[in-house]
């Protein structure tokens, strides 16, 4: 077993860190995967392993057979999940092992996130970390024995043949093991409910703080060391932080972040839209898959930003970001795709990742003509933006102002000149093969992409976003929402048959709720009272106050726990507590308050502990912290005072209005003929009303 561990701690050194099916006769191989829709699942169905999709059927035989299982996930866009399936999984030799002893089950992490976290929580357990590709052997009944991340052909041929001896011959230190490892991962992602009593308004906040601003990067942006990722949710609450404190330190070092990220070769500078992480300190060179949760949420940041700072640049990466989601990313249903691959044919027709993307000297050299020069300084075609066999990454360190005065041009021929670049590298890019497309549809990964174009609406007033909102939120309420409130998690050819996670209802609720704050429509409200009142019948945990992350109508993948802490994307857990807390300023007697404000305290503790983990959490406590106001407006130009509200960042209010009489509470008694009111409540108590959205606002944290 001394071996089975070098191998595995061997094997995370690499890995991705934290389509029409063809005819059968071209191929030799076909296996189970040929029935499924996600595309991750169609790139192995030709492969000689004789791969079955996750399902009760495969864990049945294996169970009859008796036989160890390999759970092998990874998705589309995973350039090392690409790489060992081209040096072991279209192996005849690897595929043998495999075939011989072993049920083999391939898993698309997309699509199902709770049998990724489970298995990715028994590799940390055994190994300290996990990546992807993950792969684990498992016994019959499918708990875990034994796993990693990257294996070389040889490492995974050696690891499976030791662990299929000790099977035959000691199958009791596996069985033992198993045991063992099954309750430590019962024990991981267990919140235990807090019954002491915690004062949010005196929480230390500004110590927590303090403590993120010891990691940031201050020439880079983004906190210190390589790989960077984005962590827009971090990047959320500091700007939150920074505007209710008035806290210039926080808010300089978002913008700088921002402003790193959009000069970075991490931005596409051509196509628009951001890949999933820099392997480097200063965001140049990416991880070049483009991720949909990825894009969404830097939307609704950088639009954000904007509302604070109005600069130009934030405005062009929104706008050039939802054309790359529009165009590259959107169905004729008004779904969006879930990614971009890393990897895709460069000239000698190999799979390289980032070969779409780069550009050589001569090329652009060939392409711009006279501009060359000017364009070579602009993007760094230098040792600066050098990547690797004399391609380049395109990355920015000058402003606008500093190349115009360089080659002394005027401001609107260098506009001119960008979009002309842009144009003429776009239609040369567009002749190369280009990156697979997972063009499979997730409900919560839509529902974040939805809220950016909300958001995006609300700060630039572009009616294309609204429309591009509205579609998909009817794609989601039509498609994927069912009459009982219960969502689908995906969706492709008109197909939808995995059932809904916390995490989709969560993103749903908020983009829902958001989206009624945009348009007055008390459709999206209801849709998202509806869906909350499913998650508390199906998900929440009545002992713990925390909600499960799959429904009790599913089966439970070795334990059923909940997922809270926050990552790349916000924890389902802490965008439930605020989803919470927001209805119940809608709905009264709800309870939802009350349960919003338990969650919170039963991860208090973690939170100062572990303050780069909890963002989204943090977010929420500012609004226990600090004056949280009701902003009801009600008459017949009620919608247009919204938007001028939306114009500005708001981060502690929510809008409600109505341009008719009702006999809603929010609205009762409040609607006079021929006028439109505005009134500014908190705690329970209203100002009187105003009709300037101006001295609304400015009443606002006074």
């Amino acid at each position: 077993m001394r071996l089975l561990f070098a191998i595995m701690v061997s094997a995370l050194f690499f890995g991705c860190n934290s389509s029409k099916k063809e005819t059968l006769e071209k191929h030799p191989f076909t296996n189970d995967l040929i029935y499924e829709s996600s595309p991750y699942l169609l790139q192995h169905a030709h492969n000689p392993v004789n791969w079955k999709p996750y399902t009760d059927v495969a864990i049945q035989q294996a169970k009859k057979e008796k036989k160890l299982m390999i759970i092998s996930i990874g998705y589309a866009a995973c350039h090392w999940c690409h790489v060992m399936e081209h040096e072991s999984f279209e192996d005849s030799i690897v595929a043998a092992v495999m075939n011989k002893n072993f049920i083999s089950v391939k898993v698309d992490r997309e699509e199902r996130p709770d049998v990724d976290q489970t298995y990715i929580n028994a590799v940390q357990l055994m190994t300290g970390s996990a990546g992807w590709p993950l792969n684990v052997v498992t016994l019959p009944d499918g708990r875990p024995v034994w796993g990693g991340t990257y294996f070389r052909k040889n490492d995974w041929i050696n690891a499976l043949e030791q662990i299929q001896e000790t099977y035959n011959k000691e199958p009791e230190k596996l069985i033992a093991y198993a045991n063992r490892l099954e309750e430590g991962i019962k024990s991981m992602d267990l919140v235990h409910l807090n019954n002491e009593a915690v004062d949010f308004k005196e929480y230390p906040t500004s110590e927590i703080v303090k403590k993120l601003v010891v990691n940031f990067d201050m020439h880079n942006g983004g906190f210190k060391g390589a790989p960077k990722f984005m962590m827009p949710n971090n990047l959320e609450f500091l700007l939150q932080q920074a505007v209710e404190q008035n806290n210039t330190e926080l808010l300089n070092h978002v913008t700088l972040t921002l402003d790193k990220m959009a000069y970075g070769g991490l931005y596409d500078q051509i196509g628009g839209g951001f890949a999933r992480y820099s392997t480097d300190e200063k965001w140049h060179v990416p991880h070049f898959e483009k991720m949909l949760y990825d894009n969404a949420q830097l939307v609704s940041l950088y639009s954000n930003a904007y509302s604070v700072t109005k600069k130009p640049l934030y405005k062009k990466i929104i706008e050039e970001t939802l054309e790359f989601t529009a165009r590259e990313m959107t169905n004729k249903e008004g779904g969006f795709y879930s990614s971009l691959d890393a990897d895709s044919k460069d000239e000698n027709g190999k799979l390289e990742e980032g070969a779409f993307y780069v550009f050589t000297p001569e090329e652009l050299q060939k392409l711009l003509k006279d501009d060359y020069k000017v364009f070579q300084e602009y993007y760094n075609v230098n040792s600066y933006g050098k990547w690797e066999n004399n391609h380049y990454v395109l990355i920015r360190k000058k402003t606008d102002a500093e190349i115009e005065k360089e080659f002394g041009i005027n401001h609107e021929t260098l506009q001119q000149k960008k979009e002309t670049w842009k144009n003429t590298l776009l239609a040369y890019r567009n002749k190369r093969p280009k990156p697979r497309l997972d063009d499979k549809t997730l409900t919560s990964w839509n529902a974040l992409m939805l809220k950016g174009y909300v958001d995006a609406y609300k700060t630039l007033g572009e009616k294309e976003y609204l429309e591009a909102a509205l579609k998909n939120a009817t794609f989601i309420s039509e498609k994927q929402l069912q009459k009982n409130g219960a969502l689908y998690h995906n969706y492709k050819d008109g197909k939808s048959n995995i059932n809904g996670f916390l995490e989709d209802y969560a993103f749903s609720i908020e983009a829902f709720i958001d989206l009624y704050q945009a348009t007055l429509d008390e459709k999206w409200l209801r849709l998202s009272k509806k869906m909350a009142d499913y998650t508390m019948t199906n998900f929440f945990d009545e002992e713990k106050y925390m909600f499960y992350f799959t429904s009790k109508e599913d089966p439970a993948i070795v334990s059923r726990n909940f997922e809270y802490r926050d990552n790349v994307i916000p924890a389902s857990n802490s965008a439930m507590a605020k989803n919470l807390f927001l209805l119940s300023k809608y709905f009264e007697q709800t309870g939802f308050d009350e349960i919003s404000h338990q969650m919170l305290k039963n991860v208090s503790v973690e939170i100062e502990q572990y303050p780069s983990g909890f963002s989204n959490w943090m977010s929420l406590l500012s609004n226990f912290q600090s004056d949280f106001y009701e902003v009801v407006i009600v008459g017949k130009n009620a919608l247009e005072k919204v938007k001028e509200f939306n114009k500005h960042y708001l981060p502690n209010i929510i809008i409600a209005g109505s341009k008719v009489e009702s006999e809603d509470p929010l609205f009762e008694n409040r609607f006079v003929q021929d006028e439109t009111l505005i009134y500014v409540c908190v705690n329970n108590a209203c100002k009187l009303p105003v009709k300037e959205t101006k001295i609304a606002i400015e009443s606002l944290n006074k």
